[in-house]
């Protein structure tokens, strides 16, 4: 191993619908229109961070488009569409320079099976999925980033998480993450949560961060 590898934190967890895959896009063909597919989306992160313990996941999609106005066609055709998630355009080559050199994991907000069809998208072997439902409550609750750490055998403070909203960052700062955030839209840092160790609107610089890790705690 040289020594470029050997900076590599162990581990590097992603969070999926944002991070990696353009679900925005996705949201804003089910509602129609950007500016509804955006409120819709806005509120499904705020109930799905607010939510803790887990609850049905496309109950939250449901309520939250109920919140914003949108008819109940806004939803179905979201869940008809699922499989039409796109990867963000650098993210299958960031993850093929990562492979090999560190463990890679996806920690997502999601049911068991969607979590698991929209991490199928992606083209990598994911030496570990951990979705909402598995771990029994959203992030940021500690639950889902602790069972993928325990399930890859790492410790919190040799691994790194991708996230692609800042609620992450409540639950990464808890237990000791250090975090890049792939702010892809310009979002502004949600009120209290601590700022990431490295904010990018791409994935672009990513293998360059992680290859110099170090992260105080």
């Amino acid at each position: 191993m040289n020594s470029r590898q050997e900076n590599y934190p162990k581990a590097i967890l992603f969070d999926l619908l944002t991070a990696l895959l353009d679900s925005w896009s996705l949201w804003n063909r089910s509602a129609e229109s950007v500016e509804a597919g955006r409120a819709w989306r806005a509120e499904y992160l705020r109930l799905t961070y607010g939510c803790g313990r887990y609850v049905d996941y496309q109950a939250l999609v449901r309520q939250s488009a109920q919140i914003v106005g949108l008819p109940p066609s806004a939803p179905l055709a979201l869940a008809a569409n699922w499989l039409t998630l796109e990867p963000w355009p650098e993210a299958a080559d960031v993850l093929s320079r990562l492979k090999g050199r560190t463990k890679l994991a996806v920690v997502t907000n999601c049911s068991e099976r969607l979590g698991r069809q929209a991490a199928a998208i992606l083209p990598v072997q994911w030496d570990v999925i951990v979705t909402a439902e598995e771990a029994g409550a959203y992030k940021p609750d500690s639950r889902p980033y602790r069972l993928a750490l325990k399930k890859l055998g790492v410790e919190a403070r040799d691994a790194a998480f991708v996230a692609g909203s800042s609620y992450d960052m409540f639950g990464t700062a808890a237990i000791g993450l250090c975090t890049y955030w792939h702010n892809r839209i310009g979002l502004p840092l949600v009120t209290g949560a601590q700022p990431p160790a490295i904010e990018s609107p791409a994935l672009d610089s990513l293998d360059a961060w992680a290859s110099h890790f170090n992260c105080a705690h």
